[in-house]
């Protein structure tokens, strides 16, 4: 748990991902990271005599006996124009782990402790370089799925987010402040803020953070990506259809009815989209209580997805089970998938059930290819359909500041309703501040420890 009290310890950690690679960062922060840096660092170039700041410097990591560890690209970045607002040094070394961890050991060996998760960036928080939505975008673009992800993170790393909020706290707060001269002085002949005009400012924010929130629901899938589930009967070519679709062999394909007992779950990227692709258990009556906990797993994901596609044999009329599972999904969320006109059997009249329903239908043969781009295309539009693409410069908040949002607009509801009611200004007042207070939890001027711990447990340990 991150804890203020130890903001002046010097802290180190791997700052690249685990793993061998050709380069490998060892990140050290706080007051003795420069000092720990000339104990370790040995430069090449005989005439150094000390770090110059923002420059690479070669040389070698020596440990305590003076003996090499590894060749380096050592840069020292002084507060508080770093990353963190304390002096920083980023040693480049080789990127295998052995030679990773070595380096680390000897910067703990020299003073610094094991950084925490997201403990460089928490410093960079609480030393005034980001507030809380900057620090979260951080986190949101290392995490980022798709390029259109990546550029809705960086719109709020930008502070444009941060930008926003202020700006909506301050007419609020000259709200409150407005409120404040009709209650300190009911008796001069001031020109006092009407109930009217206060629910009128009020309904222009709560527009505004409507508008915040309906960027939430539109930008979910390019932020987090999607769900789509394969569900049907057994043999319908569930397996071999994840496989075509993902371009190579993931599930185990066998003319043996219930091969796939639980779920599979890749990722597949259909031109920028990212979708989690599940292939459940076949549908069917069983005995055996693995394979019927799957099928429960199954349904589960069913209910959770964004898009259902809903497979069937088309060289055999469509069977009950199917028909239940799509009744049980909704045209709205499925799509009929016709399996297997590549065979001299295949009838898309064997599909008409489900047409019946109001399911859209695509014709496609997991084994030959053909219809599959079709399928492709049709399953990134529909779980688009209400999304489009990404405007640029959207502001798109996370989980959590749509929550604020949401908590800050029900205050301001509420704040209306009164004002409407006739109830004195200085209660109205007290509803401004709450809202204001409210809001300040996405930019990190009120955020309770807990919170701020929630949020920086979910980096990496050297970011």
């Amino acid at each position: 748990m991150l804890d203020p009290r130890h903001a002046q310890d010097t802290i180190a950690a791997i700052a690249t991902p685990p793993g061998d690679g050709g380069v490998g960062i060892i990140r050290i922060s706080g007051p003795r990271a420069r000092d720990i840096a000339r104990a370790l660092f040995r430069p090449a170039n005989a005439a150094f005599t000390d770090f110059k700041p923002y420059r690479l410097h070669y040389g070698h990591v020596v440990d305590a006996n003076g003996a090499d560890l590894d060749d380096v690209l050592c840069a020292c970045m002084p507060g508080p124009n770093s990353y963190t607002g304390e002096d920083v040094v980023e040693l480049n070394c080789h990127g295998g782990r052995a030679v990773l961890g070595a380096v680390l050991q000897e910067a703990l060996n020299r003073g610094a402790r094991l950084a925490e998760r997201g403990e460089f960036t928490y410093r960079a928080f609480m030393n005034g370089r980001m507030d809380l939505s900057q620090a979260e975008a951080v986190a949101e673009m290392i995490h980022a799925p798709t390029k259109a992800a990546m550029h809705l993170a960086q719109v709020k790393l930008s502070g444009l987010l941060g930008r926003k909020i202020a700006d909506l706290r301050a007419r609020l707060e000259g709200l409150r402040a407005q409120l404040a001269v009709a209650v300190d002085f009911p008796d001069e002949e001031l020109e006092c803020l009407s109930p009217e005009e206060l629910i009128r400012t009020v309904e222009a924010v709560r527009g505004e953070i409507a508008a915040l929130l309906r960027a939430v629901d539109r930008t979910r899938a390019w932020r987090e990506g999607a769900l789509a589930v394969l569900a049907g009967r057994v043999n319908a070519g569930k397996s071999s259809l994840m496989n075509a679709l993902l371009g190579r062999n993931r599930a185990i394909v066998t003319d043996q009815p219930g091969t796939t007992r639980d779920y599979l779950e890749e990722t597949l990227n259909l031109d920028g989209l990212s979708i989690r692709l599940a292939d459940t258990a076949g549908i069917r009556a069983t005995d055996d209580a693995v394979e019927a906990a799957g099928l429960t797993m199954g349904r589960e994901l069913m209910d959770r997805a964004d898009l259902v596609l809903v497979l069937m044999d088309g060289t055999v009329p469509v069977d009950d089970d199917t028909l239940d599972a799509a009744r049980r999904t909704g045209p709205d969320k499925g799509l009929a998938v016709l399996n297997k006109a590549d065979l001299d059997g295949f009838d898309e009249a064997n599909g008409a059930p489900l047409a019946a329903l109001g399911f859209e239908t695509v014709a496609v043969s997991a084994k030959t290819g053909a219809g599959l781009d079709t399928l492709a295309a049709r399953i990134r539009e529909r779980i688009l359909k209400d999304a489009g693409q990404p405007d640029p410069d959207e502001l798109a908040p996370n989980a959590r500041q749509a929550a604020v949002l949401a908590e800050a607009d029900r205050e301001l509801d509420d704040l209306a309703a009164d004002a409407d009611a006739g109830i004195p200004y200085d209660l109205l007042s007290v509803r401004l501040e709450t809202a204001c207070d409210v809001l300040s939890g996405i930019t990190g001027e009120i955020a309770a420890n807990d919170v701020l711990n929630t949020i920086f447990d979910s980096f990496c340990i050297g970011k």
